[in-house]
């Protein structure tokens, strides 16, 4: 947000743009459930379903900022997370950089991290890469790097074929690096999903998915 300039032209500028800001931004909100809490291939609980929801602020410039909230663990823990970006075209690929920190205010283990992420879109090709900037479990290894390639297809009208691959690479050695992959069929606000990773045990057990999110203007 532009501070006010202590001159009296500045204050009046100001007001102009805040002014003119209300007039081209957007406020909306999303609700959501999942039956398993996936999240870059792993499930973020002991296989529990999710509820979650959030607000969004989004300004024609490209400028965004919003909240995300979802439970965990079968409602007795749950992720906050929080986040600004800004959105813009460069040519034909459409670019979107930003700020994102996840929370988990609840429980007596410090978890919370912060990541800044990259990401690029031409037509049905998507990829993108985020770097952990700021940990509270180990500040020693703060540069897990994270970065995925995705694609979706229209099978038919209405009807999305969605293929993702991402690779997690973890600064703490003694954190085991791993990929997955995800294949995913949506249709309106219902995605239906596959996903499986390269990890020993049954967290790398393949996963099947059933979710349903609905956003609103506000």
């Amino acid at each position: 947000m532009k501070k006010a300039n202590a001159l009296l032209v500045g204050t009046i500028l100001a007001a102009s743009t805040v002014a003119s800001s209300v007039a081209v931004a957007e406020l909306s909100g999303n609700v959501g459930f999942t039956s398993n809490y996936i999240w870059r291939g792993v499930t973020q609980g002991s296989d529990d379903s999710a509820i979650s929801g959030g607000i969004d602020y989004a300004h024609d410039s490209g400028f965004y900022a919003g909240t995300w909230v979802s439970s965990l663990s079968g409602g007795s823990q749950y992720e906050q997370d929080v986040y600004l970006g800004y959105g813009f075209d460069a040519g034909p690929v459409g670019l979107d950089v930003g700020y994102i920190e996840y929370m988990y205010p609840v429980g007596d283990v410090d978890l919370d991290f912060s990541e800044v992420y990259v990401n690029a879109s031409y037509e049905m090709v998507s990829a993108g890469v985020a770097m952990t900037v700021d940990t509270e479990a180990n500040s020693q290894y703060e540069d897990d790097l994270y970065m995925y390639v995705g694609a979706d297809f229209e099978v038919k009208e209405g009807l999305s074929l969605g293929l993702l691959y991402g690779d997690y690479d973890f600064d703490d050695p003694t954190s085991t690096d791993y990929s997955h992959y995800q294949v995913s069929l949506s249709k309106d606000d219902f995605v239906f999903a596959f996903d499986q990773n390269d990890q020993d045990g049954a967290a790398g057990d393949a996963r099947f998915t059933v979710s349903y999110s609905k956003s609103f203007d506000l």
